[in-house]
């Protein structure tokens, strides 16, 4: 996408900006920020339940007799392993280990898989599954255009969605999607989430989308759905301690790097894109851990921001990757790659450089927030 080029917009936008939301060009996309009070949102996500927008995601079918050998060579998890109807979390890797994007893996039948990428990455995906796909019996189709996707987020999300469909709710484990119809919508029902809490994404076409939406809304009324922006889908991932692309994840870093080497299976059959690289990685992380991903909570009122210097002993031990204020904590929150010595919870004399003046932060463990089960 050329800075050049209009935003694109999602087919809920018309129904965002009748609702008086403050529009944000995110990845390409307009997409809603907020409705009205970003903390009024993150608060009803965690207590009662909030409905998103997310369609800007971007979705890859694969499907063919080699589909799942094809994604066990492109991608570090191993996929030929999920069931059909769940769900796994994953990575794409460049050759030398640092990650393209993280990906959610849906089977949606023996031969068939829907790969949902971020939407900053979306085309660099699609391009290297594509390119990946050489010599293996599989077809790899851009199914962007052909979703919409609706998320349902918070403790009410059940029993909302359950007054719209007959599908089996309380069978759908987490990480994993089934078929249904909801509200007379034909929709792929998948027990996901980015916000900590329990909830639903429904994958949808996008002429049923306003349909949908306006289907939540009502039934959700009563108890206490309301809309809800990117704003608050970022602190809500904050405090659950969820990585986001581009701040906690990028090229330079592996998964070893970011603490998320488990996603990263060597004993699936067959060579993988990045094998060689994130054995070695994983063999350094090991011997010598590198930057540690922590927690930090502020003892003051300042917000660190992403860039910002962590520091110790007057000298740089670390840099935050995502901070803002914690609506659930009440007091600013970050996460930040340290070095291992510093990166122990309680570890004292830590400090975040916020404009020239060391603010004094606790480290913590992640995340700063687990919801009740």
């Amino acid at each position: 996408m050329s800075s050049t080029a209009a935003p694109r917009r999602t087919a809920l936008d018309a129904l965002h900006r009748s609702l008086g939301a403050t529009m944000t060009d995110f990845a390409g996309w307009d997409m809603p920020l907020r409705y009205g009070s970003e903390r009024d949102e993150h608060l009803a996500v965690r207590t009662k339940a909030g409905l998103f927008d997310l369609s800007h995601m971007g979705e890859i079918t694969v499907t063919g007799p080699d589909a799942a050998r094809l994604l066990n060579y492109a991608l570090v998890g191993n996929i030929a392993s999920v069931g059909v109807g769940r769900a796994r979390y994953t990575m794409i890797c460049q050759a030398d280990g640092g990650i393209l994007d993280d990906l959610i893996v849906y089977r949606l039948a023996e031969t068939e898989y829907m790969v949902v990428a971020n939407a900053s990455n979306a085309q660099i995906v699609l391009d290297s599954l594509v390119e990946r796909s050489a010599g293996f019996d599989a077809v790899v189709r851009d199914d962007r255009d052909a979703y919409a996707l609706l998320a349902v987020q918070g403790p009410e999300s059940p029993g909302i969605l359950a007054s719209l469909t007959d599908a089996d709710l309380d069978g759908l484990k987490y990480y994993a999607g089934l078929p249904g119809t909801v509200a007379g919508v034909p929709a792929l029902i998948a027990r996901t989430g980015y916000t900590g809490e329990d909830g639903f994404e429904l994958f949808v076409a996008p002429g049923d989308a306003e349909k949908l939406w306006e289907a939540l809304t009502e039934a959700g009324a009563a108890a206490g759905l309301i809309p809800c922006g990117l704003s608050c889908r970022d602190t809500l991932r904050l405090e659950a301690g969820m990585p986001l692309y581009g701040h906690e994840l990028s090229t330079s870093l592996t998964p070893f790097d970011a603490g998320l080497g488990r996603v990263v299976k060597f004993e699936k059959d067959g060579d993988f894109v990045g094998r060689t690289a994130l054995t070695a990685a994983a063999e350094r992380a090991a011997a010598q851990p590198p930057r540690v991903l922590v927690g930090l909570v502020a003892e003051g009122r300042r917000v660190p921001r992403a860039g910002y210097s962590v520091v110790a002993d007057g000298r740089v031990i670390g840099e935050i990757t995502s901070g803002a204020p914690s609506p659930t904590l009440g007091r600013p929150i970050a996460m930040a790659y340290v070095d291992a010595a510093h990166s122990a919870p309680g570890t004292a004399g830590v400090g975040v450089d916020i404009r020239g003046s060391h603010e004094p932060y606790e480290v913590v463990a992640l995340p700063f927030y687990k919801r009740q089960k």
